[in-house]
């Protein structure tokens, strides 16, 4: 789930209770480290993929417990051990950033989603495991909330990915509505463009809202967190829809007035006990 890159990652929420903040911000430093040196900065791609390699060789150590000499992978061998973490999200989070520097189309929506999977899933498997809430059903509707909150996050940065070069809605989608890639180096919006955008919507909607029912089977602060992640999704849904589409101009965030509405959604799904469609 991309705090700019991570923005719904649970870092500072005040609902995580305090005794996860530490295994959390492990987590975190390792995630958003690892994506910066996939992303950020002048280095060449081999020199990107040779310091992810290095991220790889520690998670080995720390699978054979090996004292860790880096302070950050010593804090995450520490928080590996205590939670009883799997390795394989850390494994699947580096598969998805060395594949960020060598990638930059998707033909098929199977393909993006496959990419969902490796850079968003492990993150809610993770947070799954630190609240021991880790069942067929939880992780089913987990993946789709991040999947769906990764798909949201590249329909709000298409601007900023056609900068770096990348496009990160499906070809068979481009073609389906014509739009061409050179679309994305013009700033307007038009009927085309509009349409695909809907569908993209559209669908992202769909799949945030079939793993929304996790965020009311899981009790206490977990449970809310996931109601505002969920919420706070869906409005940017709203926000994407409230300007045509047009997402070259202007990013659409959440804004300070935005957080009422979501947390007054969040209550009232609590409150009905199902999940909510904004309205």
């Amino acid at each position: 789930m991309p705090v700019d890159h991570y923005e719904n990652f649970p870092v500072a929420s005040a609902l995580l209770p305090k005794r996860l903040v530490p295994a959390v911000e492990a987590i975190y430093a390792f995630a958003r480290s690892a994506d910066d040196l996939a992303d950020e900065g002048d280095a060449s791609p081999e020199q990107r993929l040779a310091a992810l390699e290095v991220y790889a060789r520690a998670l080995d150590g720390i699978h054979r417990k090996e004292v860790q000499s880096d302070p950050m992978f010593a804090r995450l061998a520490k928080v590996v051990e205590q939670y009883e973490l799997p390795l394989k999200p850390f494994y699947d989070l580096l598969s998805a950033f060395k594949q960020d520097v060598t990638v930059t189309r998707y033909a098929s929506y199977d393909e993006l989603l496959d990419y969902c999977r490796r850079s968003a899933n492990p993150v809610g498997v993770l947070m799954l495991t630190l609240y021991q809430a880790v069942d067929e059903d939880n992780v089913r509707d987990s993946d789709a909330i991040c999947s769906a909150l990764q798909l949201i996050n590249f329909l709000q940065d298409v601007a900023i990915d056609q900068q770096k070069e990348r496009i990160y809605l499906p070809l068979e989608d481009l073609s389906r509505f014509a739009v061409s890639p050179a679309a994305f180096e013009r700033v307007e919006a038009h009927g085309k463009w509009s349409a695909l955008m809907r569908f993209e919507v559209a669908r992202a909607r769909a799949l945030l809202l079939g793993g929304a029912p996790l965020a009311l089977r899981l009790r206490g602060r977990i449970g809310w967190e996931l109601r505002l992640v969920v919420q706070g999704g869906l409005r940017i849904l709203e926000a994407i829809e409230a300007v045509n589409y047009d997402v070259f101009r202007r990013r659409p965030k959440l804004q300070k007035r935005d957080w009422l509405l979501i947390c007054w959604r969040a209550l009232r799904m609590k409150r009905e006990k199902r999940v909510l469609a904004p309205s």
